[in-house]
């Protein structure tokens, strides 16, 4: 069974260490910055660094990959098809392998944020429920921006992975929880399962407290982004003044309508 730390940072960033509490392997996902891995490291010497898994090419998201290859030579796994120094192991679509020899994980193409995102999925086991690292395509209540692919192309890709088990847990990679539940509020104001969550989450963060992981039934239930097909949202983006019938041209109304917010 793998466990799941945040380390902090930057402003809002969250780099993922996994640990094989059995083994005292670990890996990191999307390490922007080396400094809170090797100082983590540092601080827990018996552990050693094996994988780092890359979601996309955002420098946030890749800056310490090489100081910390050179650090613990640890195998970095990343997108096929973007330039991201220190690859090894190329994530294509579909590909599959065993992450700290306790976890069989999937690739999942999820392009829109970036042509070449990738997340990376690990089915239930009798120990452990499923797992999904989503980088910056799918955040809890929010999803990224638009800056390589299309609308469609994010609309599709996150349909994929809302079609994952209800009780997946959603490692994304930043902090956005907060703000991304008060524009969801905006656009379905009476759904009490949004309220609920706002209030939850807005305790949380005066606590200074994390807001992750989520799950792929809450974020059924609250993120606006994959509720483009649910006539209430629809009819929201109509009274905003936006011209949207097509459930991807929705998506692509809500997310012109949040980059604004």
């Amino acid at each position: 069974m793998l466990t799941f730390t945040a380390l902090p940072a930057f402003n809002d960033n969250y780099i993922w260490l996994i640990k094989n509490d059995v083994t005292r392997a670990c890996a990191v996902v999307d390490p922007g910055d080396a400094q809170p891995v090797l100082n983590w490291l540092a601080d827990h010497p018996k552990w050693s660094l094996t994988d780092i898994l890359i979601t996309h090419h955002h420098a946030d998201h890749t800056g310490g990959v090489m100081l910390l290859k050179q650090a613990t030579q640890a195998l970095v796994t990343g997108p096929a098809t973007e330039s991201i120094q220190g690859i090894e192991r190329a994530a294509t679509d579909k590909l599959q392998f065993k992450l700290l020899d306790a976890a069989e994980v999937t690739v999942i193409a999820v392009p829109g944020h970036t042509l070449g995102h990738v997340a990376y999925y690990s089915p239930a086991t009798a120990m452990a429920k499923p797992w999904l690292l989503s980088g910056d395509t799918l955040f809890a209540a929010g999803c990224g921006r638009i800056f390589e692919g299309t609308a469609e192309q994010m609309f599709n890709s996150l349909k994929r992975l809302a079609a994952l088990p209800d009780n997946t847990q959603v490692f994304c990679t930043h902090e956005y929880t907060l703000s991304n539940l008060k524009f969801a509020a905006a656009v379905e104001p009476n759904n009490p399962e949004i309220s609920q969550r706002l209030h939850q989450v807005t305790n949380l963060r005066a606590a200074e407290q994390i807001t992750l992981p989520s799950s792929i039934a809450l974020e059924k239930a609250t993120n606006p982004f994959l509720r483009a097909t649910i006539p209430e949202v629809a009819q929201k983006i109509v009274q905003q003044g936006y011209s949207a019938t097509h459930p991807v041209e929705v998506f692509a109304a809500l997310r012109q309508w949040k980059d604004n917010f």
